[in-house]
């Protein structure tokens, strides 16, 4: 299971939006993982994701995070990720990850289609699916729309209702600017997922209200 499932938006801002991570499980492939994660992120920056990182050492978004002291920082099963934003940059991080076998799970979180795309375009099939059921309980207690659009962009919903809100009001009223706006929510989400070119792109509507 992974929180990135529950992104929320409509298909054209979530086909700019794919999340690669890695997993390890007990007993099969956790112990000796640091060096495949290593290389894991390695292979991904390559790439120039707009985010990427770990839970275990922050992400690049952060001022005090450089890339290689969060490789090398890295220990076994410490899940990583990062985020693109098309297809055919993702496929090219799929295919040299193929390439490389490092022998741990590597997992797509983005629309079924996009990632069914990008498995079979390197002759490859998934092997398994997983979906959101969504909010249940009392979905009347959930924020504005646009807004639960951004907080579910981290996956452990460490970009707060009340900053994003905020956020939108500065860019409303020009004090920051879309790209300044989403860096600043960016540095919040912990576990490397927040997507910054997404966030920017649904600020940028609110400049148009």
């Amino acid at each position: 299971m992974t929180n990135t499932l529950h992104r929320q938006g409509a298909v054209d801002g979530l086909s700019e939006d794919y999340v690669i991570f890695v997993t390890m499980a007990r007993d099969i492939n956790r112990d000796g993982s640091a060096p495949k994660i290593h290389e894991f992120l390695r292979i991904c920056q390559k790439y120039s994701p707009v985010n990427i990182g770990s839970s275990k050492m922050g992400t690049v978004l952060q001022d005090d995070v450089d890339f290689q002291g969060l490789v090398t920082g890295l220990k076994d099963c410490s899940t990583s990720a990062a985020v693109f934003t098309d297809l055919d940059t993702l496929k090219k991080v799929l295919a040299e990850l193929i390439e490389s076998d490092l022998g741990i799970s590597i997992n797509v979180s983005g629309l079924l289609e996009g990632v069914q795309e990008c498995c079979h375009s390197n002759g490859i099939e998934r092997h398994s699916v997983e979906h959101s059921l969504g909010f249940w309980g009392s979905r009347d207690r959930l924020p504005e729309r646009d807004v639960l659009e951004i907080n579910t962009l981290c996956g452990h919903g460490m970009v707060s209702f009340s900053l994003i809100r905020k956020m939108m009001e500065q860019v409303k009223m020009r004090r920051l600017t879309p790209r300044e706006a989403a860096e600043i929510m960016g540095r919040c989400c912990e576990c490397a997922v927040f997507n910054t070119t997404r966030a920017e792109h649904l600020l940028e509507k609110v400049l148009e209200t």
